[in-house]
């Protein structure tokens, strides 16, 4: 199953490619990442895209450290929910615990370990299906990543003990040597920060325990991420509709694969693209349509019809009124939930 990543991690991406002279656009087309996805940080790309817009872009501009430039700009701020409940907790070492278990909501395919023996943490990266000789800038930006969340929680003075790679070491070592301000450790048997088991103590300062509680609770209720193809494409189509901007292509480049791949995989959990694409249509239609300032013609658009007379014939058979009805407050005993893209799909971009 294909690894997902939220698009906040691209968030700096066109600023750090300029700055290397890469035409971001460009890379991203090149790597198979949707354009469309840098102004929607919540919708979900495949993490092999991601990784893949990392290494072409590191290899084209020449520049050893793109990852560690992505993190030197990311760190908390990219990781969404995760953030939220990690900042307030009580110590850094409850932070980096509920760091390493919900770092999956933001990204699919890392895991984090943290590991105490005697004075020192070990904080071990995990990159899951990553090959093991084009990683390198995925590598320093998990790396990186961890050592700004816990520097944003300690303080600027704080430095890890040590950090270590399982890669070669690269030609320059002078960025890495001053983003992480300790001893490097290459071609290591591990992707790990090394820090003081001291700092786990830390008590950070601007935590709220009560702010915590509720935080972990509202994580914990979206910690159960889609597992299969029909969860994890109904989650990016629910997504994409909401910008107006969802066919099968669309959700394809997500995955990082063609449309035959989405249909192909579908089939085998017993539905389709056209059926996921109606129930998430019927869950947003009614929501659209009780805005008085918005016009059918553009709710239409938004759905992906070809025109508002195609979704009026698809709103009758799917809810059994018109849509003038059901603004009037005419609700049927129960609306059809049996049907498919049948009614629409002919004039829908799928």
């Amino acid at each position: 199953m294909t690894d997902l990543i939220r698009s906040a991690a691209l968030t700096h991406y066109p600023d750090i490619a300029r700055s290397v002279g890469l035409d971001p656009n460009e890379m991203m087309r090149r790597a198979r990442v949707p354009l469309a996805c840098l102004d929607r940080p919540e919708v979900r790309i495949a993490v092999t895209g991601f990784r893949r817009l990392l290494e072409t872009s590191a290899a084209v501009s020449g520049a050893q450290d793109f990852g560690l430039r992505m993190a030197d700009r990311g760190g908390l701020t990219n990781l969404g929910p995760v953030a939220l409940v990690v900042r307030e907790q009580p110590t850094v070492g409850s932070a980096l615990e509920a760091l390493a278990r919900y770092i999956h909501i933001h990204h699919d395919g890392m895991r984090l370990d943290v590991e105490r023996s005697g004075s020192t943490v070990t904080i071990a990266l995990g990159l899951r299906g990553r090959h093991p000789s084009a990683s390198n800038q995925s590598i320093d930006l998990g790396l990186g990543t961890v050592h700004r969340v816990i520097k944003a929680l300690c303080g600027d003075k704080w430095r890890p003990l040590e950090v270590h790679f399982s890669y070669a070491p690269p030609r320059d070592r002078s960025h890495h040597r001053e983003f992480f301000g300790c001893p490097l450790v290459f071609n290591s048997e591990i992707d790990a920060v090394v820090i003081s088991a001291q700092d786990l103590g830390r008590r950070i300062a601007s935590a709220h325990p009560l702010m915590a509680s509720y935080l972990r609770k509202r994580v914990e209720a979206i910690d159960t991420r889609p597992g299969g193809w029909d969860e994890k494409v109904d989650e990016v189509v629910r997504a994409l509709l909401a910008s107006g901007n969802c066919t099968v292509e669309r959700v394809a480049e997500h995955f990082a694969c063609n449309r035959r791949t989405i249909h192909r995989h579908l089939a085998e959990c017993g539905t389709s693209f056209s059926a996921i694409l109606d129930m998430q249509r019927a869950a947003l239609v009614t929501k659209l349509i009780e805005d008085p300032g918005r016009s059918l013609s553009a709710i239409a658009q938004q759905l992906g019809f070809s025109a508002q007379s195609a979704m009026a014939r698809w709103f009758r058979s799917r809810f059994g009124c018109s849509i003038t009805d059901w603004r009037k407050g005419v609700r049927p005993a129960k609306p059809r939930v049996d049907a498919t893209a049948k009614a629409g799909g002919h004039s829908a971009r799928v």
